[in-house]
């Protein structure tokens, strides 16, 4: 799993059927990686519900978040949709968890992504990370921690 201080991997992946979103764009603001196995499972309902409830409090510091997972964009956007979410979640699809791996949080025994965050600074660098069991939501209290450090 990348650390503190490693360089975030670029990326493009498909937040609509029809949009994507590369993380190259959000240089010169501070974003939050939440990769978390699969769309529609009780812990990903609540965490992401958590970030949505959190927005405003991401944007205090100037923080974009996207939660990334294997499912496709299609069932990502049903997901969002029914969960009434107001950020982006990035299909790391096609190449099945090809981002995932990049960033050390790909779990191959089970072929998703393991629960892990990152906050990126707005230079691009991992500031801190964080793998949280799969059957726990991690909650906010680490990003916000993060945030208030940058």
């Amino acid at each position: 799993m990348l650390q503190k201080n490693d360089i975030a991997p670029d990326f493009t992946l498909f937040a609509t059927p029809d949009q994507k979103i590369t993380l190259s764009e959000f240089k010169g603001k501070n974003v939050i990686l939440a990769f978390y196995p699969a769309d529609w499972s009780p812990v990903c309902s609540d965490q992401m519900a958590l970030y949505n409830e959190m927005l405003k409090y991401f944007k205090k510091y100037d923080a974009e978040v996207f939660g990334i997972s294997v499912d496709s964009k299609w069932c990502h956007m049903a997901f969002s949709q029914s969960r009434n979410l107001y950020f982006p979640l990035l299909a790391d699809f096609q190449t099945k968890g090809e981002i995932s791996k990049k960033y050390g949080v790909y779990n191959e025994e089970e072929g998703q992504c393991s629960r892990a965050l990152f906050v990126i600074d707005k230079n691009g660098i991992i500031q801190w990370s964080y793998m949280s069991p799969t059957a726990v939501n991690p909650g906010a209290d680490g990003i916000l921690e993060a945030l208030e450090t940058l």
